[in-house]
């Protein structure tokens, strides 16, 4: 006969995760979780089980099942001071389904790419740091002018391989231009997410979608170093906090001036805004064209990528990306 209810843990009744979730399986509807706490039925990448259990503790491990439900209350601000929440205690907080403070959750949710596993923010220090951005923010004047000194050498190595004369006149600054020029480029490895929002977030009794559109976007692709440019547009609706409207682009130009490919640029910047706001939802879609294919490869000017990223209510409600793209003016 098969259960009615959720089981409640008794004596005699196995407390092991895999167990308990096998006898939830029963009799709850599987609900598909990825980015962000949502409850998507449309991919099937992870599964957490939606159930009245919160937490359910056998001594050892802890398996927090998402609760279809949630009254909406309004967090403190992580901006507010610094963090003391360790990364796995930081994860756990804002993207349940993949915290790796549990052997038992770790088996229900997929293997997920560094960006996601590891915390989108580190308020105190860089964002979604790579190896040596944190020589290069710290950096002295003498040891950035060593930096761009070096990597002229490396462009005048450049010139010769091609066959130009990086003695000529047309070409005499040129590396020294070419490595002020590329360490301007990539300047979000400097910077601070903590700096870039510059206490702009406010308490504000407002619950309807905010949407900045169409904010120019400048990136270098990671795989062949040439441009793609587009616009990004960004929406949120708030939990009673709203981010002043320029640190949106702000936080776009900062992930853009990185070495990126389109799709991780989409989502690093949802999941800043998720973070910092802790919202009801995030929306970002970005349209950029990329000189990878323009000037090289397939050559195909003219054409365009177009990716997004949802979390919360935007990913749940299909309604509530109709209205965030009839605001974009697409279908």
């Amino acid at each position: 006969m098969p259960l009615t209810k959720a089981p409640e843990v008794q004596a005699g009744v196995p407390t092991d995760p895999d167990a308990l979730l096998a006898m939830l399986s029963l009799n709850r509807k599987a609900r598909i979780t990825t980015e962000g706490p949502t409850t998507d039925d449309e991919d099937d990448d992870n599964v957490a089980l939606v159930d009245d259990i919160d937490d359910i503790d056998d001594g050892s491990a802890n398996v927090s099942v998402a609760s279809a439900s949630q009254p909406r209350t309004t967090p403190s601000s992580p901006l507010a001071g610094g963090s003391s929440k360790s990364a796995a205690q930081h994860l756990a907080y804002t993207h349940p389904h993949l915290s790796t403070t549990s052997a038992a959750a770790a088996k229900i949710s997929r293997p997920a790419s560094p960006y996601t596993l590891n915390p989108p923010i580190d308020f105190d220090g860089l964002s979604w740091p790579s190896v040596g951005t944190r020589e290069r923010l710290e950096s002295t004047p003498e040891e950035t002018a060593a930096k761009i000194c070096r990597i002229a050498d490396a462009v005048r190595i450049i010139l010769t391989e091609i066959g130009e004369d990086p003695t000529r006149e047309g070409l005499l600054s040129t590396p020294e231009r070419y490595a002020k020029a590329i360490m301007f480029f990539t300047k979000g490895y400097e910077q601070n997410i903590r700096n870039v929002i510059n206490r702009a977030v406010f308490e504000e009794d407002h619950d309807e979608m905010v949407v900045v559109k169409d904010i120019p976007v400048f990136s270098l692709c990671e795989h062949h170093m040439v441009p793609f440019t587009g616009t990004m547009s960004i929406g949120y609706i708030p939990n009673s906090r709203v981010l002043g409207l320029s640190k949106l682009a702000r936080i776009a130009e900062m992930f853009a001036r990185r070495l990126q490919v389109q799709e991780r640029l989409t989502k690093q910047v949802a999941l800043a805004v998720w973070e910092i706001l802790r919202p009801q939802g995030v929306a970002v879609v970005m349209e950029a064209s990329h000189m990878c294919m323009v000037m090289r490869g397939v050559q195909k000017p003219g054409s365009a990528t177009v990716t997004s990223c949802m979390l919360g209510r935007f990913r749940e409600a299909q309604k509530t990306r109709e209205e965030f793209f009839s605001l974009l003016g697409r279908r």
